[in-house]
C-alpha cells in the first residue's frame, strides 16, 4: 500500500472540492434541537398521586372490546398491558417481575393502534387489591414514555416527597398583616398560609427604599427573612405557584386599612410574579 503524505491529502480534498462545486457548497446538516425537559409540575403531580412509581418494558398488549370498553373516549382502544418490571422507583408493596394494567390509547386515522412492545415507560400507579400483579394508573396519562430526563425527574421528585422536611400541601391563605417601618417606603408583609396538615408556611416580604422588594417563606414559626425564594422546579416552587390563588383573596384582609391591605396585594403579586406559572406542559 502506498501511504500518501497527509498534506497532499488535504490538497486533493481541496482540489476535489474545486472540481465539483455541488460538494465545496454543500451545507451541514443542522443537528436535531434537543427534547425539552419534561415539565416538573406535570411530574410532582403524579408522582404525589401514585403510591407505586415503575421503571417498566412493555412485554405485549391485548385490545379489550365489549362491555368493558363500553367508557373508551373516542378515538381511543383500550387494551390491556403487560409489562416486565425493570425497577421499582416506589412502591408501598414488592411487585411480581410481570405486571398488568389497563391502558387507553389513541388510534390514528387509519384505524391503527400504536406500537408499544419492547416499549419502555414510567407507570404511576396503585396496586389493585386482591389481583397480585395488578396496577392501576393514577390518571388516564399515568403512563409516560422513560427517558433519561423524565426518570431523574421523577426519582428526584419522589426524594423530594419522602425527605422529614418535605413541604406540606398547601390549601389555601389564612391572615394577612402589614407593618409600616420608619422610612418612607419602608415596611414589612407576612401572610399566612393554611395546610393539609395544618404545619405552618408564611411569605414575608420586606421593602427597603431604593430597593427591590425580597420575599422568603418559612415553613415553620420563625420566621426566616434572610432565606431566598425557593428554586423554580423543586418541590417547595411547586407547592407554592401550583397552589396559590393568582390574586390574594379578600376573606385574609377583612381586619386591615386600606392603605395596609393595598400594600399587602401588592407584596403577594411579587411573590406570584416571582414564582412564575405552574407550567404543567401541553395536555396529554
Amino acid at each position: 500500500m502506498v501511504r500518501v503524505p497527509g498534506i497532499l491529502c488535504g490538497a486533493a480534498l481541496a482540489a476535489a472540492a474545486i472540481s465539483h462545486p455541488a460538494m465545496a457548497q454543500r451545507k451541514p446538516v443542522a443537528a436535531p434541537l434537543p427534547a425539552p425537559p419534561p415539565p416538573y409540575a406535570a411530574y410532582a403531580d403524579l408522582v404525589l398521586a401514585a403510591p407505586a412509581v415503575v421503571d417498566a418494558v412493555i412485554r405485549g398488549t391485548t385490545r379489550i372490546k365489549g362491555p368493558e370498553a363500553t367508557t373508551v373516549p373516542q378515538g381511543f382502544a383500550r387494551l390491556y398491558v403487560e409489562a416486565d418490571v425493570l425497577a421499582l422507583i416506589r412502591s408501598p408493596a414488592p411487585l411480581p417481575p410481570r405486571i398488568g394494567y389497563v391502558l387507553d390509547v389513541p388510534i390514528d386515522s387509519r384505524g391503527k393502534l400504536p406500537a408499544l412492545r419492547k416499549f419502555r415507560v414510567l407507570l404511576f400507579a396503585r396496586p389493585v387489591p386482591g389481583a397480585t400483579g395488578q396496577v392501576q394508573l393514577v390518571r388516564p396519562d399515568g403512563q409516560r414514555a422513560w427517558t433519561p430526563a423524565a426518570d431523574e425527574l421523577t426519582r428526584r421528585i419522589t426524594t423530594e416527597t419522602i425527605a422529614p422536611d418535605a413541604p406540606p400541601t398547601i390549601t389555601g391563605i389564612g391572615n394577612a398583616f402589614h407593618t409600616a417601618g420608619n422610612l418612607p417606603g419602608e415596611g414589612e408583609t407576612q401572610i399566612f398560609l393554611t395546610t393539609a396538615d395544618s404545619r405552618p408556611v408564611s411569605l414575608s416580604i420586606s421593602r427597603r427604599p431604593g430597593e427591590a422588594p425580597r420575599w422568603s417563606v418559612s415553613l415553620s414559626d420563625v420566621v426566616e427573612q434572610a432565606a431566598p425564594p425557593p428554586a423554580r422546579d423543586t418541590l417547595l416552587w411547586y407547592r407554592l405557584a401550583c397552589a396559590l390563588p393568582p390574586a390574594l383573596p379578600n376573606t385574609g384582609l377583612a381586619s386591615l386599612e386600606a392603605s395596609d391591605a393595598a400594600i399587602v396585594r401588592e407584596d403577594y403579586r411579587v411573590v406570584i410574579e416571582s414564582l412564575g406559572a405552574c407550567d404543567r406542559g401541553p395536555v396529554r
